[in-house]
């Protein structure tokens, strides 16, 4: 069983919603993004998506592409995002992580060293966003090799046959987009996530993830009660973007930023 079925099968024993922060990977820099993490796993998040930085984030909104401007700007690379996972992983080896991006970037490290690389740093699962199954190639058969889990989003427009086919090649959980937009956009007609849910869940036993939307607890909380969890970015990555430079950083700086997930966690589990 992977990291990420053992972690979601906790949070099921417990009726646990799952927490899962999204951060672009190396906004403002590496270092901070370490840090980061740790501090998100502190705050309680079940698990980390790190979003690879690519210079044309077509699914994202305004706040993920500055974040991703920023560690664009610092050098951020694909093989510095896997580096970070295993930094990472040396002081923790239960929380999952995610790599979320485009497929460009792996498209030119090749598909067998990017599973390969992700394999030996601990990366538990890959979502390319622009990588519908029928083109993933060998890229999937690789990393199911590597046991890592294969994830794929359906969205408000996704027929019922699209979706079933997705889920045939999905692992990990499935990402429910819950809006018909970017990432960061508002999040108003809750009815028609809670339909979309109950049909996806005629068709697979994974755990439903919503992501696109989440900015606070009040939509948190509604689309916990419709979803197994819920993923937070743009709200997050706004705040990251108000950390003040290293020069001047303390510890206290990393925790006021990511605060929204602690309070995030306090209010689901109250739930």
């Amino acid at each position: 069983m992977s990291r990420i079925s053992q972690c979601a099968a906790r949070a099921r024993e417990r009726g646990r919603g799952l927490l899962i922060p999204y951060l672009v990977a190396g906004d403002p820099d590496f270092d901070t993004s370490l840090e980061i993490m740790h501090e998100l796993v502190r705050q309680g998040a079940d698990m980390i998506e790190l979003g690879i930085p690519f210079s044309d984030p077509a699914s994202d909104g305004p706040a993920i592409q500055r974040g991703v401007e920023r560690a664009l700007g610092a050098g951020a690379t694909l093989r510095g995002v896997i580096e970070l996972t295993g930094r990472f992983r040396a002081n923790d080896a239960r929380t999952p992580v995610v790599l979320m991006g485009y497929l460009n970037p792996i498209e030119t490290m090749g598909y067998a060293e990017f599973s390969e690389s992700c394999g030996r740093a601990g990366v538990d699962g890959v979502l390319v966003v622009d990588m519908p199954p029928a083109e993933a190639g060998d890229l999937p058969a690789l990393l199911a090799g590597r046991e890592i889990d294969r994830i794929f989003l359906v969205s408000p427009t996704t027929t019922a046959d699209r979706a079933q086919e997705i889920i045939e090649h999905t692992s990990g959980y499935l990402y429910y987009v819950s809006l018909k937009g970017v990432t960061g956009a508002a999040l108003d007609d809750h009815g028609s996530v809670a339909r979309n849910i109950a049909k996806l869940r005629n068709w697979t036993s994974l755990p439903v993830i919503v992501g696109f939307g989440i900015r606070d607890v009040e939509t948190a909380l509604a689309m916990n009660k419709l979803g197994d969890g819920i993923i937070i970015g743009s709200a997050l990555v706004e705040r990251i973007a108000q950390l003040p430079a290293a020069t001047s950083r303390e510890s206290a700086h990393i925790s006021e930023a990511v605060a929204l997930i602690g309070s995030l966690r306090k209010a689901l589990d109250a739930r």
